[in-house]
């Protein structure tokens, strides 16, 4: 399918709904009503991301006798979890068009802070590759994929880009509305609509909390005086990263155009021209060709959106 294919009904085009829709929706209720099976046979699973780090996820397998079209890793955005409305809604789908199912925890999301004293950051793709290893060994079905939202739609890229030369070889790495320039996405959340701003720093404020109970020796208290985004995002690489600057961190984790097309491993983008979180801009230039073979951007969709009726179905998911 192409990205002209996709056109949300007026009453839901704007990019604001969109990316609302994207989180807020009842598609998990719906899926559940529906009576998928993903939920009923998921099993929990604590991973090894080396040197003692644990990830945490959720494997839904197909029923004996069902021919298993391959395995699905999904990553969520920042702040997200296994039980996000854009990923549960994908995750049912994919499981059933008879796919296997793993949805990954990062660090510290989906009520895993408890797990690990130093803090998540976006940078960590090494204990990311360890627990997809985990998982392929968990699950050996032959042709494996990796997806992911957002900041896990850049997770899944780098999946692609580094997974390759340690023996992690997806046939497809998707990233959906990716953070491929997270300098730029971090300026337009705090320069862009105020609900997003708002949005975020509720969610991270509650994260710091959470983290806090967990590990009340932590000084955590310098996290939550920033106004802004990028300002909390400096402060906390100063405390709480091997990093010497706030560039030097954003650098580890951005995505160029070269490294995409020359990647080891196939990928795939989907955005949105009107994503108020991930701007187009990022991806100018950019063209389907070498690794990456597929690159759609439909003019609306928002940030994870792609809502196509009010069914709440996501376009994506088609």
């Amino acid at each position: 399918m192409s990205a002209q294919d996709f056109r949300a009904p007026w009453p839901i085009r704007h990019a604001q709904v969109q990316s609302i829709l994207a989180t807020k929706s009842p598609r998990r209720r719906l899926w559940l009503k529906r009576g998928s099976q993903m939920e009923a046979v998921a099993q929990h699973h604590l991973l090894d991301g080396g040197d003692g780090v644990r990830l945490s996820g959720y494997h839904s397998q197909q029923a004996a006798g069902i021919e298993v079209r391959g395995l699905a890793v999904l990553i969520h955005g920042w702040e997200g979890s296994h039980e996000s409305s854009y990923l549960y809604s994908m995750a049912c789908t994919l499981y059933g068009a008879g796919y296997n199912v793993f949805r990954l925890n990062l660090r510290d999301h989906g009520g895993t802070h408890h797990l690990n004293r130093e803090l998540f950051h976006s940078a960590r793709i090494g204990e990311v590759l360890n627990a997809i290893h985990a998982v392929r060994r968990l699950d050996t079905t032959p042709a494996w994929f990796v997806l992911g939202f957002s900041l896990g739609g850049n997770f899944a890229l780098r999946v692609g880009t580094q997974g390759p030369a340690q023996n992690l070889r997806p046939n497809l790495a998707l990233g959906i509305c990716p953070s491929i320039n997270p300098g730029a996405t971090l300026h337009a959340i705090d320069t862009g609509p105020s609900l997003f701003r708002w949005y975020f720093q509720k969610k991270w404020r509650r994260t710091v909390a959470i983290k806090q109970a967990a590990f009340p020796d932590l000084q955590l208290s310098n996290l939550l005086r920033p106004k802004n985004l990028y300002e909390t995002t400096a402060v906390f690489v100063d405390e709480h990263t091997e990093f010497d600057s706030l560039q030097d961190y954003l650098e580890a984790y951005t995505l160029t155009h070269q490294q995409l097309q020359q990647a080891a491993a196939p990928l795939a983008i989907l955005t949105a021209r009107d994503d108020p979180v991930v701007p187009y801009d990022d991806f100018h230039g950019l063209r389907s060709g070498g690794s990456l073979i597929s690159l759609q951007t439909p003019e609306c969709g928002g940030h994870c959106g792609f809502i196509d009726n009010l069914g709440m179905i996501s376009w994506a998911e088609k």
